[in-house]
């Protein structure tokens, strides 16, 4: 199936799905900046708002304004949201609906991939940023393994299957992350890996919260019962899950981070 657009509409599901992945990898991420409190943060494709939350539960935020283009996934982050620093808009990561230099600090959390022109996108973060401020972004490794449910994806493709793909899966390579920073005329750019765990109570627990995922649901929606269970089987081969004992998965993202010239 060709890359194409995938939309989030359910805050719920996504965020068993994978809000918890990302408050892992948001966690260790925001370890790794470090930033000073007080700052004006815009959360680029904030979503449902999981790592939103992060940003105002640990980093002592004067604002947070987040932008995403779904209107239900924003409606349950206004839900969630109780600190009082965070407002919600929709909004277009290739066109910020902000002024030149409002915010001290852009974040963009496990969304790179799911815009159609990267570049775009992070000459806005820049833009909106001003000079001395960050620009930063992490998100999982498409391509080399590093998605949370690539046990499930690549034995979808054994079967001869082609689960729908973000539009922009090789931004997420390390390497394009630098020159997509460098191209932003962006300075002091470092990157990191980052390795998360995750334990499901047991392989249905997995299983059930796997395939709220837009590109596996969409793909699991054109399966024949059969074709379902064994790939169902396939996967709980694949990750030796015993029935009933906890099952423990891994998922690495790639992190970066750059400053606005002075």
């Amino acid at each position: 199936m060709a890359d194409q657009p995938i939309r989030f509409d359910d805050g719920a599901a996504y965020e068993r799905m994978m809000g918890a992945w990302s408050k892992l990898a948001g966690g260790t991420f925001l370890d790794w900046l470090a930033p000073r409190p007080g700052l004006k943060w815009v959360d680029v494709g904030c979503g449902n708002g999981a790592f939103t939350e992060l940003l105002a539960e640990r980093c002592a935020p004067a604002e947070i304004q987040g932008v995403d283009p779904s209107e239900a996934q924003l409606a349950f982050a206004r839900t969630r949201h109780s600190a009082g620093v965070a407002q919600f808009r929709q909004g277009d990561a290739m066109a910020l609906p902000f002024a030149d230099n409002s915010f001290d600090a852009a974040a963009m959390a496990l969304v790179i991939f799911f815009v159609p022109e990267p570049p775009t996108a992070i000459a806005e973060m820049a833009r909106v940023v001003r000079p001395g401020g960050l620009v930063a972004s992490y998100a999982w490794d498409m391509e080399n393994g590093g998605f949370p449910n690539e046990p499930i994806l690549a034995e979808m493709r054994a079967m001869g299957l082609s689960p729908t793909r973000p539009p922009s899966p090789a931004a997420s390579r390390m390497e394009n992350l630098r020159t997509l920073w460098s191209g932003a005329g962006l300075d002091r750019v470092e990157t990191r890996e980052i390795t998360v765990q995750r334990t499901f109570t047991d392989f249905d627990d997995f299983w059930g919260a796997a395939l709220l995922g837009a590109s596996i649901k969409a793909t699991v929606a054109t399966m024949t019962p059969e074709q379902l269970e064994h790939l169902k089987e396939s996967v709980r081969t694949q990750l030796a899950a015993d029935h009933g004992k906890p099952v423990t998965l891994s998922a690495r993202a790639n992190a970066i981070r750059g400053q606005v010239p002075d």
